[in-house]
């Protein structure tokens, strides 16, 4: 069923869509050659400031948002119906939707230089991180324990810890290092590993939905 896909086609596409623009911006000479996520020789953002890349770039993260909203849509629905009376699928829906929102800002003003567009791309990014990481968070706690519900957790956290060591090389080691580039690049990896484990979860619990009129 297409929605039970839908976690599938949120993790999958981004992550084709950020590397196959990458590898444009290596062919046209626009970006460094390298394994970004173990030599971190660029970011994320550099993929979608360079033509022709930041064409595909964009064209992939904007429906990504749409596809995100959907996906935190469908998760609190059906949050609610396999655990009845959890509070939770508030805290997801907004959030989710909140980094969803996030990430068009940051996408939009991902090519300017200008001072305040600089402000909001760094603070859409980092509002698309925390909204997103806070959903899947959310959701993971609610489910009951189980082999993939402890892969989902373990996915989710270890992009905060990476951020906490993050914080503290930044006190002891050269800015000019690649560390925050290499954090980048494995953090967003697995927040789309998680949306695979998600489609692995749904499709073990046969989600549905039923449209009824009377």
């Amino acid at each position: 069923m297409f929605i039970r896909g839908l976690p599938l086609i949120t993790a999958i596409v981004p992550f084709l869509g950020i590397n196959i623009a990458y590898w444009i911006g290596v062919e046209y000479g626009n970006l460094p050659s390298c394994n970004p996520y173990l030599d971190g020789c660029t970011s994320i953002s550099a993929t979608g400031r360079y033509p022709p890349g930041d064409r595909l770039f964009r064209a992939v993260m904007l429906p990504h948002s749409a596809w995100l909203v959907l996906t935190w849509y469908f998760a609190a629905h059906w949050l609610r119906s396999v655990k009845p009376g959890t509070r939770a699928d508030k805290t997801i829906l907004i959030s989710g939707v909140v980094g969803a929102i996030a990430l068009i800002i940051y996408i939009s003003y991902l090519a300017s230089n200008d001072p305040f567009y600089e402000i909001m791309r760094r603070y859409g990014i980092y509002f698309y991180f925390l909204g997103t990481a806070i959903a899947q968070m959310g959701l993971t706690l609610s489910l009951q324990r189980s082999p993939l519900q402890r892969a989902m957790f373990w996915v989710i956290v270890t992009p905060f810890g990476l951020g906490l060591l993050n914080f503290a090389q930044k006190a002891v080691l050269s800015p000019l290092n690649n560390f925050e580039n290499r954090i980048e690049w494995i953090s967003t990896m697995l927040m789309q590993v998680w949306f695979v484990l998600l489609y692995l979860v749904w499709r073990r619990s046969r989600i549905d939905i039923l449209v009824r009129a009377d």
